[in-house]
């Protein structure tokens, strides 16, 4: 909702998401300076906000396109962005009917691991009378997705190739394995160098060199660099930051742009306080933080969420002599935005603690 009134924060039911306007327009600029300097491609993964609108943001700073991880983000990122990453393998009829329907100005590009989904792809895109681009998924460590070796890569890149109605692109990875601090990566990019390397390598030998080598994830953003033959990066997380990033030392505190507004609601159990916020505002995930929990406030994050139902958010006030009444109101960042965005309709944009537009979660679902 563009041209609101302005709305204090206390007028919101609770518990609501909150997104920083300022922080958020900070931390584009940090990462829309670095790619600059590192001349990589900036491709961010809208699997974390879901809205239109940040996407709007990030492209106007620079971001050279959208990745979306499911066709629901990719049928609502179409509307600003023209040119589209899929970075899900793009299995099933359901799914690929509606990837075909996408608006033909979308520039669109696919990840996928297998001839099966190859095939599914290019007859879907033969009867759609498009052509789609094709990024061959590599295996670096995650072990969740991807080619398992670089003759692997190079067997799957030449069926791409031969293929009608898609276009080989180039190879994508993501090193979301990788979750030790900034300062703690060494190995850990050095394996990431050796791998993508190899496979490289094969490619290139086989006259198969990729055009794009998309990579990168948040804990890994600053250190991207360090990879040699990457060409884009598709961090997510860090247009709103979150306490797990924090905790690794991939942004400051002051730089987590998404708090959840929640209320007390008790305060009757002695060491703790009780919130409206639960699982189903927060999201149950365990963090990276060492001192565990689910969440931290926004302006004391050293008071942890330490428990969470689905209601119910108990925060642990047995370090402090702080003890908010019934009824006050606090900020609670939780260790996964992704998955606490999610959750909730509508992101309540602030400026200096005042809520200034309203935006749907248009994408979320479905």
């Amino acid at each position: 909702m563009r041209g609101m009134s302005p709305t204090p924060l206390d007028a919101l039911t609770t518990p609501a998401a909150l997104v920083d306007l300022d922080r958020v327009e900070a931390n584009l600029r940090r990462v829309a300076d670095y790619t600059r300097q590192h001349q990589l491609h900036w491709r961010p993964h809208t699997k974390t906000h879901k809205t239109a609108e940040l996407t709007r943001l990030q492209l106007a700073s620079g971001a050279v396109g959208a990745t979306v991880a499911t066709v629901r983000e990719a049928e609502v990122m179409a509307t600003v962005a023209d040119d589209v990453l899929l970075a899900y393998p793009p299995v099933g009829s359901a799914r690929l009917s509606r990837l075909m329907a996408l608006p033909s100005r979308t520039r669109l590009t696919v990840a996928l691991d297998s001839t099966e989904a190859l095939e599914g792809l290019g007859r879907a895109a033969r009867e759609a009378g498009r052509t789609v681009g094709v990024l061959v998924e590599l295996d670096l460590g995650m072990r969740r997705v991807g080619v398992q070796t670089p003759a692997d890569a190079v067997a799957l890149a030449r069926a791409v190739a031969d293929t009608k109605s898609v276009a080989y692109r180039g190879v994508i990875f993501y090193p979301g394995h990788v979750r030790a601090p900034v300062e703690q990566q060494d190995a850990a990019l050095a394996d990431q160098r050796a791998r993508l390397g190899a496979v490289l390598d094969a490619l290139s030998a086989e006259g198969l060199r990729p055009e794009v080598v998309s990579g990168g994830s948040t804990p890994m953003l600053w250190r991207s660099h360090e990879v040699p033959g990457l060409t884009e990066i598709r961090p997510g997380i860090n247009v709103l930051n979150d306490r797990n990033t924090a905790s690794l030392g991939a942004c400051a505190w002051s730089d987590c742009a998404f708090s959840v507004l929640a209320t007390v609601v008790s305060t009757a159990v002695p060491g703790q306080v009780v919130l409206d916020a639960g699982s189903k505002a927060l999201a149950k995930e365990e963090g990276l933080a060492p001192s565990g929990g689910y969440g931290a406030l926004l302006d004391r994050p050293e008071l942890v969420v330490r428990s969470v139902s689905e209601e119910h958010g108990l925060l642990d006030v047995s370090s402090t002599s702080w003890r908010p009444r019934v009824g006050e109101r606090v900020r609670v960042v939780p260790n996964h935005v992704c998955a606490a965005v999610n959750l909730h309709e509508r992101l309540h944009v602030l400026r200096k603690d005042t809520v200034t537009e309203t935006w749907e979660v248009a994408a979320r679902g479905w």
